[in-house]
């Protein structure tokens, strides 16, 4: 059913494909940046990847430049004042985040700060807070799951109240996204599967939400279609070149989606998780989106039966049939993940002490995706599946 109204916006320019590095000279050329930081994490820089972006700058005449690679995997405000400090320190115009969604909501936060001219990221919490044009921020994913190379939103941890925040505003996309299958090669299976789960979350919740449209559902299904294509593939055999390219679109392809539709109850649930037990977002993504499914059940049939022929290959049955196959086909995703990877599908395989549940299920209360949520919820209802998940 075609909505009354919808919105859609994707400004980023987006290079895909085998050796989209070697591009970046050229990119950062036509932003008119002359000096821009380098933002990313320990983990990035001992795979090399840096050498590797430091190689694309030196075949464009440029050098590195300052870097700040000690980008942690929970990103928070603090981290993010002490980035946007030395920008400014080492007088940069421009930003390049290489990383994964940490080190991408990281330089995020800091263009926030440079631009806004400000000192205090907690200021800019919620939707549509900023004011000011940012600066040149060019994305290079190293993993294929938040897809926030493409994306209006970050989120960063708040270490004054031990919470996630989301900051969101139209402002904040990255000005060129390069997309590149060589820099996610070297990720190990787990978080290879971790990370595909959150991209599949992102795409199945864009695609049953309240603010569903016609072009965002494209763009979902288009990702669902890779994720269940390629995932298990790319965790079975990382130096697959195919499998690598498969999956980093589908991680592009359901950031442009959710970013114009929004995502609900799974996010809301995974972010309070991610801030009271500090379990990583594409595992917790992975762990609560059958069971959300489960509970929204009654409001997404329809959609949630249309994503059955790509989810689990049946097309047969009544709308109801098919939506439980669908749910069916997401498990026997995980379990796959798991058998080749280790991938947790539960809290209690993810660490999460039971007695966190209620603390968790408060913190969801409070988190904006909740409100995207098809079915409402309740911090009872929130238990509810916590423990299932458990």
């Amino acid at each position: 059913m075609l909505p009354k109204y919808y919105e859609f916006l994707v400004p980023v320019k987006i290079l895909s494909g085998r050796k989209a590095l070697a591009n970046l000279p050229y990119e950062l050329d036509q932003l008119g940046v002359r000096r821009p930081l380098l933002v990313t994490d320990a983990g990035v820089s001992k795979a090399g990847l840096v050498d590797r972006l430091a190689a694309a700058l030196a075949d464009g005449g440029r050098p590195l430049g300052p870097v700040f690679d000690e980008v942690p995997p929970d990103s928070s405000n603090r981290v993010v004042n002490r980035v946007a400090a030395l920008y400014r320190s080492e007088g940069c115009d421009g930003l390049v985040a290489l990383g994964g969604g940490s080190a991408i909501d990281t330089a995020k936060g800091v263009n926030i700060l440079v631009s806004e001219e400000a000192d205090d990221l907690l200021a800019f919490q919620g939707v549509d807070r900023l004011t000011r044009t940012m600066r040149p921020l060019v994305a290079i994913p190293t993993t294929a799951g938040t897809g926030t190379e493409a994306t209006n939103a970050a989120v960063i941890y708040n270490e004054e109240t031990g919470t996630k925040m989301g900051l969101i505003s139209w402002r904040l996309f990255p000005h060129v996204a390069l997309v590149d299958p060589a820099m996610t090669a070297s990720l190990p299976p787990r978080l290879t599967a971790s990370t595909g789960m959150d991209a599949l979350t992102h795409a199945v919740e864009a695609y049953t939400g309240l603010q569903k449209n016609p072009v965002s559902d494209g763009f979902a299904l288009a990702a669902i279609r890779f994720v269940t294509r390629y995932l298990v593939t790319a965790v079975r055999d990382g130096a697959n070149e195919d499998a690598r390219m498969g999956m980093a679109n589908a991680a592009l392809l359901a950031g442009i989606a959710f970013t114009n539709s929004m995502v609900g109850g799974v996010h809301a649930l995974a972010h309070a998780t991610g801030g009271v037990c500090h379990v990583p977002h594409g595992v917790a993504n992975g762990i609560y989106l059958p069971w959300v499914l489960e509970y929204n059940f009654r409001r997404i049939t329809g959609p949630l039966a249309e994503l059955a022929d790509v989810l689990a290959g049946r097309g047969a049955g009544t709308d109801e049939v098919r939506a439980r196959q669908a749910i069916a086909g997401i498990r026997a995703l995980q379990a796959a993940c798991q058998e080749h990877s280790g991938l947790a599908i539960s809290l209690s395989q993810a660490g999460v002490d039971r007695g966190k549940l209620p603390a968790i299920a408060r913190a969801a209360l409070d988190d904006g995706a909740l409100n995207y949520n098809p079915e409402e919820a309740g911090e009872e209802d929130l238990l509810g599946i916590l423990e299932k998940a458990w």
